[in-house]
């Protein structure tokens, strides 16, 4: 099966600070992944160079078989991407949110309606397009950016803590909702420190300290216990051995 996304040996630093070292992992293409690490682990840095709102030279990048190094722009056309920060205008209504950010990705006309439309239709939202974004709550808000995040129909939707600040029921309706995504085949990889938003059968890959720890399927990264403990005791190690203990 081909690859949405490979992360080879890639390494990023602020300063003296090491926040990725030498991560590696790769996400086939229609798989759910969770990319599960706590608070500082480093997700928000690798989202960062996902999107190329960071640059590195330590390593290898590639989307959809695109080197984000040597063919950013066809890369990032792969990319659809929701960011843990809402980025909506809420003075505008759910269709002019969409159709401007069609425009940015070269969409118009007929073209830019039928990818609105099918966007809203996947996320249940077509029938708030009228609607101002400002009336929305918060789990409709977050329905309608990853709606956004559809609209020029790209390989890999990138989410980075999507469910924070939600109320339980969001939080539920919108993992339902792109697990559902991926199971109609688009590639996900939702960065998360949230364990009860992954599924059993869900890819994971364990990010502690800027490192790997594991990658496998949740299940089999359970055991005969649950994901969390699992999670608790691999985190726990890698602090002791990076303590010297």
């Amino acid at each position: 099966m081909s690859e949405a996304l490979t992360l080879r040996d890639v390494s990023f630093s602020y300063g003296p600070k090491r926040a990725l070292d030498g991560v590696s992992f790769s996400l086939e293409a229609g798989r759910f992944c969770a990319l599960l690490g706590p608070n500082g682990a480093g997700k928000s840095t690798l989202f960062a160079l996902l999107t190329r709102l960071l640059v590195t030279r330590q390593g290898v990048i590639r989307v959809a078989g695109h080197d984000m190094a040597r063919e950013p722009r066809a890369a990032l056309a792969k990319i659809g991407v929701v960011f843990q920060q809402p980025t909506l205008d809420l003075d505008m209504t759910v269709a002019r949110n969409m159709s401007y950010f069609a425009a940015l990705h070269g969409l118009s006309g007929r073209a830019a309606q039928a990818s609105i439309d099918g966007a809203l239709d996947r996320l249940e939202m077509r029938e708030r397009a009228g609607e101002k974004v400002r009336n929305l709550n918060g789990g409709h808000r977050r329905r309608m950016e990853i709606a956004r995040a559809l609209v020029h129909r790209p390989e890999l939707l990138l989410l980075d803590e999507p469910t924070v600040g939600l109320d339980t029921a969001s939080r539920i309706a919108i993992t339902e909702h792109v697990h559902m995504l991926a199971g109609q085949g688009l590639s996900v990889l939702w960065c998360t420190h949230l364990v009860d938003e992954i599924a059993p059968q869900d890819d994971v890959v364990v990010l502690h300290k800027g490192r790997v720890l594991a990658q496998d399927r949740a299940e089999t990264l359970a055991g005969s216990g649950t994901l969390q403990d699992a999670f608790m005791r691999m985190t726990a190690r890698d602090a002791a051995v990076g303590q010297g203990a």
